[in-house]
């Protein structure tokens, strides 16, 4: 029996990208012994993206679309798409190239091994920019340090995931998944490949700093409860540089320069807030995923798609 293999792809304002991608996929799978569908979710694109994709749609009989009714963010996209694939195995990469399509078929031929994970880590890029570089290291080392799971520097979102653990991702109902890090905590057979990025073949990133720093956060508060014991540290550090206070406060009152209650007040002050804004903001982060998590609100509504036995404007939890 042939195999499905279904292709996830989240789109946004991608408009340029589209054509390409879907053609490097269709060259690379026609020549492979599996059938296959493309599965691109358009995350609340602000461009031509759904036009684009509806018209590619009509000529081309494996590609499917999903239009969600917002921009929900890279990786409920991704869960849109594992949602929605009915593959035997689900592989997701990006849409601007930078995942080299001809990747696949050495993934295919590990999954066939009975790896039921087959994930890439990307090989630094020399074209890449400095700070792009160094946000990255950081972002693997922050995560390695404070979240109770394991990440290799370069672990990217191009990836081949057997049936078996879509299935059981379809299952969670985080309204903030970190796919990288609950591929690790499922576990199973995993297998690494590493890649040469492609060149980007048109636009620019969308993964800024501000995404990559939300990015890290996310993964280190849904996989670790650290960050409560570093706010404990960090209210502790904070208390005990109010003792530096002490060599001024001795210092003032032999020269007699000292403003009468001012030390003390002074000492309280930096003591007690240092101590109480470090916690409290960390456990306040908590709460509130906690208060979103529980609204049981869906974590993306689809605005349109052509999936057969999938109707327009249904929320998926």
């Amino acid at each position: 029996m042939i195999s499905l293999v279904s292709i996830i792809i989240p789109a946004y304002n991608e408009a340029e990208n589209i054509p390409h991608i879907t053609s490097a996929l269709g060259k690379t799978m026609e020549t492979s012994r599996y059938e296959y569908e493309i599965i691109i979710v358009n995350d609340g694109s602000t461009d031509s993206t759904a036009r684009v994709i509806q018209e590619l749609s009509l000529q081309n009989p494996h590609l499917l679309y999903i239009e969600l009714s917002k921009n929900y963010g890279h990786q409920l996209a991704l869960k849109a798409g594992m949602d929605h694939a009915k593959g035997d195995c689900v592989i997701s990469m990006d849409c601007d190239m930078q995942h080299p399509p001809e990747m696949i078929p050495s993934m295919l031929e590990k999954w066939e091994e009975g790896y039921e994970v087959v994930y890439t880590l990307r090989k630094d890029d020399a074209e890449q920019s400095r700070r792009k570089r160094i946000t990255s290291k950081l972002f693997y080392k922050v995560i390695n340090k404070i979240a109770n799971i394991r990440l290799e520097d370069g672990t990217a979102d191009f990836r081949l995931v057997d049936r078996r653990i879509v299935d059981i991702l379809k299952k969670f109902k985080e309204n903030d998944p970190f796919l990288r890090g609950l591929l690790k905590w499922i576990g199973f057979r995993q297998y690494a490949i590493t890649y040469q990025p492609g060149q980007r073949y048109a636009g620019k990133s969308k993964y800024t700093l501000r995404k990559m720093l939300s990015l890290a956060i996310h993964g280190v508060m849904s996989f670790s409860i650290r960050p409560l014991y570093l706010a404990v540290y960090l209210g502790l550090g904070f208390s005990a540089l109010s003792v530096l206070y002490i060599p001024y406060v001795l210092f003032a009152f032999y020269s007699g320069t000292e403003v009468p209650g001012w030390a003390s007040v002074i000492m309280t002050i930096v003591f007690f807030g240092g101590l109480q804004l470090s916690v409290l903001g960390i456990i306040g982060i908590y709460v509130g995923k906690i208060f979103m998590q529980t609204k049981n609100r869906p974590n993306y509504i689809v605005r349109a798609t052509n999936i057969v036995n999938q109707s327009y404007d249904i929320a998926k939890f």
